[in-house]
Parts: structure tokens; C-alpha cells; sequence
């Protein structure tokens, strides 16, 4: 009888120790919530301090721990974030170790946590859902959820939870939706006599007459990227093809049906496949495309040798003189008459960008911490700097300091920001705002380009689906040996290593891979979407 009495000690002991632990949590979450302002600042009246792991680009602020904005938002809040930051190059894997040991931080900032990741761990109480937290502390977050229903579905998981607060595009804004965009030398144009391009017959006319030009001794170089996708960014829609966007690579609507379709087996697809053979062949794309590096298309870039194509602002990366020759490519029209812009981003484009971790003790005031950035000071703070230091007030609105703008030390307007500020290239989870945001989408040349091509700018892009866990292990397998086995194809029929003859077969082999089970899935996936 005397082990039973041990193991009756034992259960009461670690009964005890349980209840105390509880009444230890309880008092810590009193003491937090008395802690805490709900409105206006500070957000809590004794300075706390939040740990955080971070992604970090490399235009951004070296250190976070001590960068002027943040410095004075600490001030504001009495929160201190301590910054433990991690290159862009090694953050998947350093963020998965993090999670797998178990030695959280208080919150997973700017981490691009993958969708699969967030549900996995939501489930598992490792992330702590936003629901209630939003509705109670984050009135901004909220306001605009409830504006923009779309989106409150969009990060909203098939268990009913958010775990995360997105990157978002502005929905209303064309250029902060646009990925990469059209762009025409206008002197090589003028030179070969021709009005910019609207039609891709009229396209190929005119890269065609381009590619008999030459720029300073050297050969113009039609048409070119930093990819072949970026390519297939300006073509694809000529065609009628991916038109829900280019979150998903393989999938859009059937515009006959209405239904989810591969289009990669399309005949639209074989159609443009069929057209950017002839462009490819005729050595109108640069010849190496398919492994080009972007210094050498910048270089090239630099020297004017491009006739047409699809990438950013030119004067950004070519510098204003060569840059400046270039004038806003259009939406072509194509065989079938279909005319669409395609390269469209859901307005959330990004959604693991800040989750909040069960070791949190203070999940209100951390939210809240955001939450100002989402007001109208708080994104001109966010994106701006400080008055006086970065930018001043004036009867137009603010506008950065000469300092900035035209810096003594030759550096850009991203660089120099960088000295005072967190965002610069981080991709951090605020909205764009074309009133203070110095990103490169919303110059004058890029919003004229947007301008233009509104018209033809695809409804409603999907964003990216979420998966339940069978769906997503299976998914994955799937999707890499489609995916790799559709690049490969693709670039074998544009080249013309394989003939079109082999057309069949290649999409019979894609049956046998699994296609079918693929779309299923996916067909799963956007059903809770769209029911959601």
C-alpha cells in the first residue's frame, strides 16, 4: 500500500504545483491588462519590454535597437522591442529552428511566415489567434478589415482564426497592385517610326525593327527581364491566361466555365508558348534569358540597349538619363482578342508578417504597438521619419528634407531613409500609402504606367489559399513535380529543343504526375475561400 500512498503524493503535489502555476498566470495577465492604456499613448503606463525576431533586408537599418524612429516610439509607448535580427538570405531557416526548439520570442515580425506554417502552429496554440485582440485593441486594423471584407477573408484560417496581420497592397491603388511593369524605349520608337505597340503583332513589328538598331555600337536588345517570368508578366494576358493573378503559377479561371482550370494544358497556353517561340527564335528575347544575372541586365539596362521591357522604374535602376527614355509600356491585345494586364498581387500579398507567440505576457499592448502604424500619423511616422529630422510640414502635405532627396553624401532616398527608419526595403506589415510611402511603385512615372494600364488590370486576383494539413503535405509533393516538370517543358517548346508535335504528350505525362489529385485540392482550397 505504501506505493500508493507515494503516487497519491506525487498527483497532489503536480495538482498543487498546476494551481499555483495558474494562479501565477492569472495575476501576471491582471497586472498586464492594469497596465495597460486602451487608447492614446503611452500604451502602458510601466515600461515593458517585448522580444522580437525579425527579418531583415539588406536596405534596411543595421540595427534596430537603435534607429531614431523607433527610438522615439519607445518614448511614445513605453514599450522596448528588442530587436534580435535576421538576414533575408538565412531567415527560413532560422525562424523553423526557432519555432521547432520551443524558445520562442514574444513575436515573429517581417518573418514571411508561409500560410502552411501559421495554421500548423495557430492549431497548436503556438501562435495566439488576433480575433478578439483586433476587435478590442487594434481600432485601425479593425476599421479597415471591416472596409475591405476581401481581405478579412483572405487572412482568415478554415478553423475561423487570424494568426497573423498581413503585408497588404492598397486595393484601391493600381500601382501598389501592379507587380513589374511595361516599359518602351521611346527613342528606339521614334527611331524605327512606329507608335507604341497595342497589339502583339504590332509587338513583334516593333522588336523586330529594334533589333536592327544599335546603341552606341552595341546591338539593341528587343525585349528582356530578370526572368523569363517577368516576360510572361506582359505576354500572358494577351492570351487570356492566368488571370486570377501571380500568386498561383499553374492555376486561374476557365473564362468559358468559370471554373478553376490548369492553364498550363490549356490551348492558350500552347498559344503563347507558341508565340514566345517565335520571339525567342528569331533572337528577339535576350538569348540568355533563362540565366541571366541581374547585374548583367542592369548593365545592360545602363546603356540604353533595351527596346521594350517588363520590370520597375527605369530611373531606378538605370539612372535618370537612360531611364527617362523610357515611356510606359501597354496591355497588348492578342490573336483572340483577350487584353489584360495580369502581374496583379491580392492585396494580401504577404501574410505572415506579424504573429504574437503564447509567451507573450502582453499580447494587447503589442498589438496596439501596430496598430498605430496603421493610422494616419502613425503610417506617416512609420514611413516618413520625424518632423524636422527626415521631412517637414507643408501646405501640400509632408515632404521629405533635401537631406533626403538630394543627399550631399550621393546616397538615394532609400538609403538615406534607412539612417532614420525601419522600412526601406524590409517589407514590413503596413499599408502603402501614396501620401507617405517613398517606395519605388509610387513615383510619378510608375503611377502614370498603372494609369494607363488600369483599364486592363485583371478583377480580384486570388491570393494565396490555405490548406488542411493532409492537403498540404500532399500538396507540396504534387506542386514541386508539376511545377519543375512545367518549367522544364516550357522552356524546351520556347527554344525549340522540343517541337509543339510533342504537345500531347506532354500533357498526358501531367495527368499521370498527378494532376487530377492537384486539382482537387486546389478546388477544396478555393471553395472554403470563396465560402469563407
Amino acid at each position: 500500500m505504501k506505493w500508493k500512498f507515494i503516487v497519491i503524493v506525487i498527483v497532489m503535489f503536480l495538482s498543487a504545483c498546476s494551481e499555483n502555476n495558474k494562479e501565477a498566470d492569472g495575476k501576471k495577465r491582471e497586472e498586464a491588462i492594469a497596465n495597460l492604456n486602451e487608447e492614446g499613448m503611452p500604451i502602458v503606463d510601466e515600461k515593458i519590454t517585448i522580444d522580437v525576431f525579425s527579418g531583415q533586408a539588406a536596405t534596411t537599418a543595421e540595427d534596430w535597437n537603435d534607429v531614431p524612429m523607433l527610438n522615439e516610439y519607445e518614448k511614445m509607448t513605453n514599450i522596448d522591442m528588442q530587436w534580435e535580427q535576421v538576414a533575408i538570405d538565412g531567415l527560413a531557416e532560422k525562424r523553423n529552428l526557432t519555432l521547432a526548439s520551443g524558445d520562442l520570442p514574444d513575436l515573429f515580425y517581417g518573418t514571411y511566415l508561409p500560410n502552411a506554417d501559421l495554421y500548423k502552429y495557430g492549431k497548436q496554440g503556438v501562435l495566439i489567434p488576433l480575433n478578439d485582440l483586433i476587435d478590442e485593441y487594434a481600432p485601425n486594423i479593425k476599421n479597415y478589415l471591416d472596409a475591405y471584407p476581401e481581405i478579412k477573408q483572405g487572412i482568415t484560417f478554415p478553423d475561423g482564426n487570424m494568426y497573423a496581420i498581413p503585408r497588404l497592397r492598397d486595393p484601391n491603388s493600381p500601382t501598389s497592385l501592379m507587380d513589374d511593369k511595361p516599359w518602351i524605349n521611346k527613342d528606339i520608337l521614334e527611331e524605327v517610326g512606329m507608335d507604341n505597340p497595342e497589339t502583339t503583332e504590332e509587338f513583334y513589328a516593333y522588336l523586330k525593327a529594334a533589333k536592327e538598331l544599335s546603341v552606341k555600337g552595341k546591338d539593341v536588345i528587343p525585349f528582356s527581364s530578370v526572368s523569363m517570368d517577368r516576360l510572361y508578366h506582359l505576354i500572358s494576358g494577351a492570351f487570356g491566361v492566368s488571370n486570377k493573378g501571380i500568386m498561383h503559377r499553374l492555376i486561374d479561371e476557365d473564362p468559358e466555365t468559370g471554373e478553376m482550370r490548369f492553364y498550363r494544358i490549356a490551348d492558350e497556353y500552347k498559344q503563347m508558348l507558341e508565340y514566345m517561340n517565335k520571339l525567342y527564335t528569331e533572337g528577339l528575347i535576350e538569348q540568355n534569358i533563362y540565366s541571366i544575372e541581374v547585374d548583367q541586365f542592369l548593365a545592360n539596362g545602363m546603356e540604353g540597349r533595351y527596346a521594350a521591357m517588363n520590370f520597375f522604374n527605369p530611373i531606378d535602376y538605370f539612372g535618370e538619363e537612360v531611364g527617362s527614355r523610357y515611356i510606359p509600356g501597354n496591355a497588348l491585345e492578342g490573336p483572340n482578342g483577350d487584353k489584360m494586364f495580369t502581374a496583379v498581387l491580392s492585396p494580401v500579398n504577404s501574410l505572415g508578417h506579424f504573429s504574437i507567440t503564447n509567451v507573450n505576457e502582453n499580447p494587447e499592448a503589442t498589438l496596439r504597438w501596430l496598430d498605430y502604424f496603421w493610422s494616419e500619423e502613425g503610417k506617416k511616422m512609420f514611413f516618413m521619419g520625424l518632423e524636422g529630422e527626415t521631412y517637414k510640414e507643408t501646405a501640400e502635405g509632408p515632404k521629405l528634407l533635401e537631406e533626403i532627396t538630394n543627399n550631399p553624401n550621393g546616397l538615394t532616398i532609400q538609403e538615406a531613409l534607412a539612417n532614420y527608419i525601419i522600412n526601406p526595403g524590409g517589407g514590413h506589415p503596413v499599408l502603402d500609402d501614396p501620401r507617405y510611402s517613398t517606395a519605388p511603385e509610387f513615383r510619378p512615372e510608375d503611377i502614370e504606367n498603372a494609369e494607363q494600364n488600369e483599364p486592363y488590370l485583371i478583377d480580384e486576383p486570388w491570393p494565396m489559399f490555405f490548406y488542411e494539413d493532409d492537403e498540404q503535405s500532399r500538396l507540396d509533393a504534387l506542386t514541386t513535380d508539376l511545377s519543375k516538370y512545367v518549367g522544364e517543358m516550357e522552356a524546351q517548346f520556347v527554344t525549340g529543343e522540343t517541337s509543339f508535335a510533342e504537345w500531347d504528350n506532354y500533357v498526358q505525362t501531367m495527368k499521370e504526375m498527378g494532376l487530377n489529385e492537384y486539382m482537387e485540392i486546389q478546388q477544396k482550397a478555393l471553395d472554403r475561400y470563396l465560402g469563407n
